[in-house]
């Protein structure tokens, strides 16, 4: 049993390291990589699109924030941005690689990471302290303007087609979180 998750582990590891080395790879490159047969790795890993999804980090549970968030709406929402940009940062070629799945009409909804709503949940959770002052519908909205503004879908936009440093890109998806919340506080 350890031998088998020690060689799905090397799998995983060799893949995000050729992801952060700019390849997306294939089985077969995987287990050369990983210093594993190629049959064995399809033992674990029957395509391309189960490995990439292997490698996509696993941010579990229904929230981003700590054992005892903050009461504060906005603290809330500041620490989630944090903890997604954090994520993004540290884990950007996975996160691409999974980006390129779910723009793939042929992947089914629940092999991708990204469509399955997790962020949604996490947003929601941050603007729980909201829930009575707003009407379903506005809650639901914020929570998707939100949600969008703090992806990867939006640090790909800014750093490859906005053109700016991964670290403005973070800083920008915080502050866009922000400006969304305070609209609605104020409005």
């Amino acid at each position: 049993m350890r031998q088998k998750a020690r060689t799905r582990d090397a799998l995983v590891a060799a893949t995000r390291q050729l992801l952060r080395e700019g390849v997306t790879p294939s089985v077969e490159q995987a287990a050369d990589a990983a210093r594993v047969s190629r049959t064995t790795a399809y033992r674990y890993f029957p395509s391309q699109r189960m490995l990439l999804a292997a490698t996509f980090p696993q941010l579990e549970g229904g929230s981003l924030l700590d054992d005892h968030p903050p009461a504060d709406v906005r603290a809330r929402v500041a620490l989630f941005a944090e903890k997604m940009t954090e994520s993004i940062l540290a884990n950007e070629a996975e996160m691409r690689a999974m980006l390129r799945l779910s723009l793939d009409p042929q992947v089914p909804l629940h092999e991708v990471a990204l469509r399955q709503g997790r962020r949604t949940i996490w947003v929601a959770d941050a603007l729980a302290p909201l829930r009575g002052s707003l009407t379903k519908s506005r809650f639901e909205l914020l929570t998707l303007a939100i949600a969008a503004a703090a992806g990867i879908e939006s640090f790909v936009w800014l750093v490859d087609v906005g053109g700016v440093e991964r670290a403005t890109a973070a800083a920008i998806l915080r502050s866009s979180c922000s400006a969304l919340l305070e609209h609605e506080l104020r409005g």
